[in-house]
């Protein structure tokens, strides 16, 4: 799939917002922990990828009632929903000057068309180094999910099946939907959430 840019402007790809606060005290202690000036652009990406999807638990794996939207949340809980989990990444690598964004899919809730479907979140990030940019999924991986970083195939949580009625959306967005993190700020169980009240489009 040919993804596209919603702006051509890389600038936008590194804003700071209300839900990618790396401003944030405890997110600049991470940066601190995770990053160093030595590392290479690749290597910040996978340091950050691999800590929000291996450190940072899934709300609905865990099954935490706890609801938790901007990337400052995030930490602090270390759990979150995709849309949730796609904030803090996004802070950790823009903190870097990596230019990052967001992604979705349109997947089944479960595992049958006729239990609904839902919009998941994920990230596509800029490689300066490569000239190119690639998506990644840092949901966290369980049995039957094995994303994983690359930058050369790759290997999301999980594939669409356009036959019954998934999609990719091929964009680039420079902000997280706003379907997405209203739910979050509305919600206040995270299960009820998930099971009932995620968006099934942008």
């Amino acid at each position: 799939m040919k993804l596209k840019l919603q702006s051509e402007n890389m600038v936008d790809y590194l804003q700071e917002s209300e839900e990618i606060n790396y401003s944030n005290t405890s997110i600049q202690a991470l940066i601190v922990e995770l990053f160093h000036s030595q590392q290479s652009d690749i290597e910040k990406i996978q340091t950050a990828f691999h800590y929000v999807r291996d450190v940072i638990a899934h709300s609905w794996d865990i099954q935490s009632e706890k609801v938790t939207c901007s990337a400052s949340e995030v930490l602090q809980h270390k759990q979150g929903i995709c849309y949730a989990k796609s904030n803090l990444l996004a802070a950790l690598l823009r903190s870097q000057a990596i230019p990052t964004g967001f992604c979705y899919q349109r997947l089944m809730l479960f595992d049958t068309p006729e239990k609904g479907y839902c919009i998941h979140a994920l990230n596509a990030v800029f490689i300066a180094s490569l000239n190119k940019w690639i998506r990644m999924d840092a949901r966290g991986n369980k049995k039957g999910v094995d994303a994983q970083f690359s930058i050369e195939k790759e290997q999301l949580a999980f594939s669409v099946n356009e036959r019954l009625e998934e999609l990719d959306y091929p964009t680039i967005f420079m902000v997280p939907n706003e379907k997405t993190i209203a739910v979050l700020k509305e919600a206040s169980n995270a299960i009820d959430m998930y099971m009932n009240d995620l968006p099934d489009s942008l």
